[in-house]
């Protein structure tokens, strides 16, 4: 039996006025992928994301996430997934295990719940050692990694991550990289937004908007090869930058 789709997308379409921000997207996650969703500042990525997490209704269109048709369902939406932004969210002034506590709260969970998956998580994270530390006075590295903790604590099918090693060095996006393959390979699918084109190179499969529109999909060596690129970045500055490698 064929699995539903982790995220299906059909003629999606939102508009703020006469401005279209994402125009016809049609896409699938599959369930158990890492995908990449790439795009220039204005190309849409955003804005797809934001309906993606329910937080926005589509103008047109039909948008599954989890089973869930988010234009009606956006609250089961919600539940179903885990989302990590860009700018660290947690609190500067509570502890490792009180941001934990606090979030884990919010998706719902039970004391018990929470009390028999901190340590663990904690543990097999290497970070038990900073339980009891403000989030203030580590470092951005480690942060990061909590971070991406406090977003699949309650366990969710699908983790939505919007530029997640922004401002950390290359040896802590490869830890932090670690830690989405094992997700992943726990059958829970990964939605990742990047300026690292490197990045890209991790993904199952890659998508790059430009000006609201799908330019390109497929797996890496997929889009290498249709474009005649010798990596995802050549193959993104062809799109955002068409005249590039013009003289």
């Amino acid at each position: 039996m064929t699995k539903e789709p982790a995220i299906r997308v059909r003629d999606l379409v939102k508009k703020f006025g006469s401005f279209t921000a994402n125009d016809k997207l049609t896409f699938e996650v599959h369930q158990g992928e890492i995908f990449g969703f790439l795009g220039a500042n204005g190309a849409g990525k955003t804005t797809a994301i934001k309906i993606l997490c329910g937080l926005t209704a589509p103008t047109s269109g039909e948008v599954y996430v989890t089973g869930c048709n988010v234009a009606i369902q956006p609250e089961k939406v919600k539940k179903n997934i885990g989302y990590m932004s860009q700018r660290f969210s947690l609190y500067d002034d509570m502890t490792v295990a009180e941001n934990i506590w606090f979030y884990a709260g919010i998706y719902g969970m039970d004391r018990q719940q929470i009390r028999g998956r901190i340590s663990q998580l904690l543990s097999e994270m290497g970070i038990s050692h900073i339980r009891n530390t403000l989030i203030r006075d580590i470092p951005i590295g480690w942060k990061q990694k909590l971070a991406f903790l406090v977003a699949v604590f309650h366990d969710p099918p699908l983790v939505f991550l919007d530029e997640p090693t922004a401002g950390v060095d290359p040896l802590a996006r490869r830890q932090f990289w670690e830690l989405i393959y094992q997700y992943a390979a726990r059958g829970k699918t990964v939605f990742v937004t990047t300026h690292y084109m490197d990045e890209a190179e991790y993904c199952d499969r890659v998508c790059i908007l430009s000006e609201g529109r799908i330019a390109a999909l497929g797996t890496p060596n997929e889009l290498k090869k249709l474009w005649n690129a010798r990596s995802v970045e050549d193959v993104f500055l062809r799109i955002a930058r068409p005249n590039h490698n013009k003289n």
